[in-house]
């Protein structure tokens, strides 16, 4: 079969204008990117605000392995399958970052026959949002610092400014850096860190926002430093609000591309689930709930990470209310839990199977605690056996779970009909009454606590005494409210990367804690989680490169 990459080249794609036609999308209604992209403009937010909503159905998966999950394809896939069962459907999904294009993880486009197109500039520098969101972070780093070489009116104390720069690479030399070398004039040297972009608080804000009223007024609120009483300083105190809102006023309208079938997508905003909250943003999400009768989006990374951001940070703040989710795995993902190697996953082995399905359980059980219908759906590869299938079927309903089987990588919409058939059962049975894990006014610890066992399924929490300080602070300053934004390793329940499948008796260890209040949530650093990852051994970008004829190759 093509790569990817050559699949994408092949697709027949529509102009985007014709695209939003169908989705009732006037041609002047759009900001044109060239021929197959565009963003939504805000006369169209303004019309279809009366508009009914649709069904929102999320898309999870079990924790990300070596061989591959194929959550995206399977999204792209069950919003193709919807098309070709005359079902009015938009697909709601990420931008991907650079850092995963050029390092290990690769693209977020989809892949086989269910992708999102144009997946170059997709998976590239697509409209630009994500240079405008780094741009407005490091203008209000680079304001801040200037207000304090201009006198430091507000007292800020330089042991204590909490904003980092950030770019959206991969580069582990920037985690922690000594700024302001050189003369009296080159501002004052004290020790800085960088994150990557969509780790950034302006990412978090950006995809939390409902509008440019409260994207300002989000920005407003961002704690940059804190002054020698420890109060806040905030980005408003520095003035740096208008010109970061100036900066992002194209970037916070909502992006239109297609998949290969045609189906509309709106590709929006893009934290990282293992560092931040893991969801496209608010206003495309409704959007495209106003736009269609059913919307299909998804959250980064295994279900304890995504999923429980999604429901406890996304949809209690945007006052969403989902109405089913899909939880994909594959026998090859639940194999590698049972503790078979990546090079012998081709190979059937029935009891590794059941050992890793452990983590699949885990996933059913903990979605069923926000009290809404569950599909899995089992990403079919071409080594599985029937016996394998079987077995994973077998367990799923021994959960009380719908079964389907997913071919959308091979077969693209067609091959994920069987799981938007049982998805369309189950939505009309309408059985679904969303709730959040935990309420906002118990305590942070609380909060994590909440998390850590019920989610991850921790004996306990471990706190540093500087994460117990902090969050006496915060409590302090009055931001106990908030829901928590843990940041763990997305590999596995516990913050081990190394215990697979469903572990117990482990403790989760945090070591930091801090708000994004613009945000509107605690930050929550467990084990060895970083917020600005490296370049592995062999990173991808070791195999792109433009050809003779300028088409980009090895991208995936």
């Amino acid at each position: 079969m093509k790569s990817d990459i050559e699949i994408a080249r092949s697709a027949k794609l529509l102009p985007i204008k014709a695209v939003a036609k169908e989705t009732g999308i006037e041609e002047d209604e759009l900001e044109l990117y060239g021929k197959y992209k565009a963003k939504l403009s805000d006369e169209l937010m303004e019309r279809i605000r009366g508009n009914k909503d649709g069904k929102l159905v999320l898309v999870t998966a079990v924790n990300p392995t070596p061989a591959g999950e194929g959550k995206t394809t399977t999204t792209i896939g069950i919003g193709q399958a919807f098309k070709r069962l005359n079902k009015k459907a938009v697909i709601a999904l990420r931008e991907p970052s650079l850092g995963p294009c050029f390092g290990m993880k690769g693209g977020a486009a989809g892949g086989g026959m269910s992708q999102v197109v144009p997946m170059e500039d997709l998976n590239l520098h697509f409209t630009g949002d994500f240079h405008a969101i780094t741009t407005a972070n490091n203008l209000c780093a680079a304001m801040l610092d200037n207000h304090i070489e201009q006198g430091n009116e507000l007292r800020i104390d330089l042991r204590q400014i909490v904003i980092k720069r950030c770019l959206d690479l991969n580069d582990r030399v920037l985690r922690n850096v000594i700024v302001g070398l050189g003369d009296k004039s080159d501002g004052f040297t004290r020790e800085d860190h960088f994150t990557i972009t969509v780790a950034s608080e302006v990412m978090a804000v950006f995809c939390l926002a409902e509008d440019m009223k409260d994207l300002k007024k989000r920005l407003s609120r961002m704690i940059v430093a804190y002054d020698l009483d420890g109060n806040p300083v905030t980005a408003k105190d520095i003035g740096a609000v208008g010109a970061m809102a100036a900066l992002l006023k194209d970037a916070v309208k909502p992006n239109i591309v297609q998949t290969l079938e045609n189906t509309p997508a709106l590709v929006h905003g893009g934290p990282f689930a293992n560092i931040a909250h893991g969801c496209n943003s608010v206003i495309a999400t409704k959007t495209a709930l106003k736009l269609a009768d059913y919307c299909i989006t998804e959250a980064g990374f295994g279900a304890d990470l995504g999923a429980e951001k999604f429901f406890d940070i996304k949809c209690v703040q945007a006052g969403l209310k989902p109405d089913a989710a899909v939880l994909v795995a594959t026998v090859r993902a639940l194999k590698y839990n049972g503790g078979v190697k990546k090079e012998n996953l081709n190979e059937e082995n029935i009891e590794a199977l059941k050992a890793g399905s452990g983590n699949l359980v885990r996933h059913i059980q903990n979605l069923k605690k926000y009290g809404i219908p569950v599909v899995v759906a089992l990403n079919a590869f071409y080594s599985d056996t029937e016996k394998e299938t079987g077995t994973v079927e077998s367990i799923v309903r021994e959960n009380g779970c719908e079964f389907a089987l997913s071919r959308a990588w091979e077969k693209g919409g067609e091959g994920a009909e069987e799981v938007a058939k049982k998805l369309i059962e189950v939505l009309d049975k309408n059985e679904g009454c969303f709730r959040p894990l935990y309420d906002e006014d118990i305590k942070i610890t609380e909060k994590i606590e909440t998390i850590s066992k019920q989610i991850y399924g921790a004996d306990g929490v471990d706190y540093s005494k500087k994460a117990l300080k902090q969050i006496k602070r915060l409590e302090e300053l009055g931001f106990g409210k908030y829901p928590v934004c843990m940041a763990k390793t997305q590999y596995s329940f516990s913050d081990d990367p190394a215990l697979l499948g469903s572990p117990e008796g482990f403790n989760i260890s945090v070591r930091d804690v801090y708000v994004s209040n613009g945000a509107g949530f605690i930050v929550v650093l467990t084990g060895d989680i970083m917020t600005m990852p490296g370049l592995p051994k062999h990173p991808a970008a070791l195999d792109i490169d433009v050809d003779d004829e300028g088409l980009i190759q090895g991208l995936f």
